[in-house]
This record gives C-alpha cells, structure tokens and sequence, in this order.
C-alpha cells in the first residue's frame, strides 16, 4: 500500500515529557498532514492515536500505559479500525517488547524514525495490527526538523540545534535512547530561523540536551554563542533555549546572552543537587563551588535575569547532611523557579544498581521541604515585580476564565490580564502587550494592560 491510503484518516498525537517531544510531536503530525490525514481534536474520535513519550521518570511510563490501554474501550473510531501508535524515548527503549506492557499497541517508532511512522501505520492497518510494526533504528545523521512540520503556535516555533547527550549522567537514561550529541549545521538552524520570522514567527526555542556543547562534534569545539549571535541576526523578536549543562556554560556564551536584546533574560540550569558529593555520583563534572561561581558571573553580567533549575531528591544514599547542602544552595543561588523531582529508577543507568536503604517517608518528607523553599522563592521573586510593566507574548485565554488572556514576561514568568475594554482578545494572541504588574502569586503575575499591542 502506498501513503496515499491515509488520506482521509484522522489522527490525535498525546505528548509526554520535554521540549524536544513537543518539537517531535509537531514533525509527527506535519507528516501525517502530508499524507492527506485530519487531526482529531480527541483520541477518542482518532483513527489513529499516537503517544510520543518520555523516559526520564517512572511516571510517563505509567501515565503511557493507562492512557494507550484506555483505546481499547474508546468508541470505534469513523474508519472503524484504530491504530494505536508510540513513539519517542520510551519506543526507542522498548522497541518490540513494548507489546509485552501494553498488548494493544500496533506501531512503535523510535526517536529517529518519525519518517518511517506513515509506512508502518499502513503495514499495521493493511493487517488490521495482528502484528506488531517497528522501527526504532539506531540515531543517524538525519534530523527530524527536515521533516514537515505542524506548529501549534504561528508565533512560537521549536528549533532544533542539536540532539543527543555525551554526558551520561548516572541517573539519566537520555543518552541511550537518543544517541551521542549530534549537531545541526549552523547554517541549517539560520536558514529555519529565517524562514520561521519569514513565516511571522516572533520566538523561537533553541533545543538541545546540552546546547552548550553545540557545535562541538561537528566543529571541534563548542559554538553556542557564535549561534546565539547568528540566529540573532536574523531579525527573531525572542529567542530563548533548552536545556543548558553548567560545566559547558562559557563566559562567552554568558556575554552573547547579556549582549543581545532577543535573547531572553532568562536561563535554566538545571544543578540537580547542592551537595559535590552527591554531584560526584551523579557524574555532574562540577562541584557546588563550581556551580555557585557560576550563578555569580551570570549574575554579574545580567543582574536582572530569572534563574531556575532542576532538582533530584532521594538520589540513592543522599544524607541529611547532603540535603541541607541542597537547600542552602537553593537559598544562596536565590532561584526565581524550580522544577523538584523525587529520584527515579531508570533501568540500564548506573544509579539504578545501587540500593539505597533510605526510608521512603523521609525521602518524601525532603521533598516537602524543598517544594516549601522553591515555593517561597518564587512568591518573593513574583512579589518583587509589583509595580513593573512587564512585555507579554500573549497566548491565548487563561483555561480557567476565557475573559483572561495569558501568556509570558520576557523572564518566562506567566502573566495573566484582561483585556482592554472593546478590544476583541483574539486580535491580541501573538501580539506584544505591556502588562503593568498589580500582583505576585507563586506560580504567575497578575497586571492590567499598559500600553497599546505590537
């Protein structure tokens, strides 16, 4: 059968876990669009269903298997045959063994398949899924942005500069499902940036599991701040990037970031732990000294910007001792947000062989301490606002009250307001507002228009 049998099917694609997954998904559902295939508003009203997943944490596995098991009691779908799909780290990881958790599933593609996902869903439907269709082939050099896209958003886009890690973090499971660091050719990502402003795109995210070390297979050392520059220069309004390793963060990078208007005042730097002991066997390459040194040249070059960070509690035989260092850097590091994750197990990564005899309870009580302490910081940081006008990225509605519009400072802070008396709030998605802050919650800032929409 030929791709030309897809026409006319519809699809819904569900994503779990980071950036990079929401680009994939993107590039899934363009080249499901290609092949004359409609997007479901709903699994439920889907001929085919795809799950692009993540692996990092045990909880995307169960929220996977929960949500794809489900699809056997949902409504037949209008072609009468569901084809149930998964993709991403968890399919690169499970490759055709997935079946044996999650009996239902009839196509799984790996993390650099997504070209092969059309010819496996007609293989799959040809046969009406008595077996199971895989792809899950080893990274190569092709990248799943030279494949038609699907944006959700008209001014916001996923650029793609590099994939893969070379850091084997021993808890972190990413670069066995995604390969070595591999890195787009600088004039590839310039050209997408380009073609992005030219398409009305006012920010864009540069992606990477560590785009401080971009540039560094491909050219022998690290260019990230050689791209900040370049992608720049295109014209872009915003530009911001995901995820940053600190030991590669340079001083040159800092200065691109401090000299460049469209590069957001904004960084997240994931530190993971305060204590250098449990660095150590995490395989950090950096000490707490390191990392607070750090936090003091960024802070020196950009006084204003919004730090936030990642952070593991409970990694195997981590002490009290060792969390009092985590909060203190907390304190010291004084982060504008922070995402907080209890250690997950992830087979096949060295911390997974280790017993930790750590009771459960104290684990989970460390962990209210620390949210405490991220919670605090991030009402004070907000509070601090009140009284700024802010420029907000409007989004769209807030989902709790359609009369709201929501969307993000400059620091990646959200931002709700009304609209202004007569204006019709969908004229002002994708536009600039000035947002004078009124109030500083925990988790967002709440302000009334300032000026007039750009």
């Amino acid at each position: 059968m030929g791709e030309g049998g897809l026409a006319g099917l519809t699809y819904h694609v569900r994503t779990f876990g980071c950036q990079m997954n929401l680009h994939d998904s993107e590039r899934v559902a363009g080249v499901l669009d290609s092949c004359g295939m409609l997007e479901a508003p709903t699994p439920e009203e889907a001929d085919v269903v795809v799950f692009m997943t993540c692996c990092v944490r045990e909880k995307a596995d169960t929220h996977l298997q929960g949500q794809a098991s489900a699809m056997v009691s949902a409504p037949v779908p209008p072609s009468g045959l569901r084809t149930v799909c998964v993709g991403g780290c968890i399919a690169q990881r499970e490759g055709d063994a997935m079946r044996s958790f999650i009996p239902n599933v009839d196509v799984v593609f790996g993390t650099q398949a997504i070209a092969s996902l059309p010819r496996l869903i007609e293989e799959s439907r040809s046969e009406a899924g008595s077996s199971l269709k895989a792809d899950t082939a080893e990274p190569g050099t092709a990248f799943s942005s030279d494949l038609p896209d699907h944006r959700e958003s008209p001014f916001h886009a996923w650029v793609p500069i590099m994939t893969g890690c070379n850091n084997f973090c021993s808890y972190c499971i990413v670069p066995y499902v995604r390969g070595r660091e591999r890195s787009r050719a600088m004039e590839d990502v310039v050209a997408e940036v380009k073609a992005l402003v030219a398409d009305g795109v006012r920010e864009v995210c540069l992606l990477g599991q560590n785009v401080n070390s971009y540039g560094r297979d491909r050219y022998g050392e690290p260019r990230f701040a050689e791209l900040l520059r370049a992608v720049a220069a295109t014209g872009v309004e915003r530009i911001r990037f995901t995820s940053s390793h600190p030991k590669d963060l340079t001083d040159e990078t800092i200065a691109a970031m401090a000299e460049l208007p469209a590069v957001m005042p904004q960084l997240h730097l994931a530190v993971q732990s305060g204590s250098t002991d449990v660095l150590r066997r995490m395989n950090r390459k950096y000490t707490r000294k390191d990392y607070l040194d750090l936090v003091r040249r960024i802070r020196a070059a950009m006084p204003d910007i919004a730090l936030s960070t990642d952070i593991i509690v409970g990694f195997p035989n981590e002490t009290e001792e060792d969390f009092l260092e985590t909060l203190s850097l907390v304190r010291e590091a004084a982060f504008s947000s922070a995402f907080t994750f209890i250690y997950s197990k992830r087979e096949g990564t060295p911390a997974a062989a280790v017993d930790d005899p750590t009771p459960r309870d104290e684990i989970q009580g460390r962990f209210d301490r620390l949210v405490a302490l991220v919670q605090e910081q991030s009402w004070d940081y907000n509070r601090r606002q009140v009284g700024r006008t802010v420029d907000v990225l409007v989004e769209g509605p807030s989902k709790k009250d359609p009369g709201v519009l929501t969307g993000h400072s400059p620091e990646n802070v959200t931002v709700l307001f009304e609209a202004p008396e007569g204006a019709d709030s969908a004229d002002l998605v994708g536009k600039v507002v000035p947002v004078e802050v009124l109030d500083g919650r925990p988790w967002y800032l709440r302000g009334t228009c300032a000026g007039d929409p750009r």
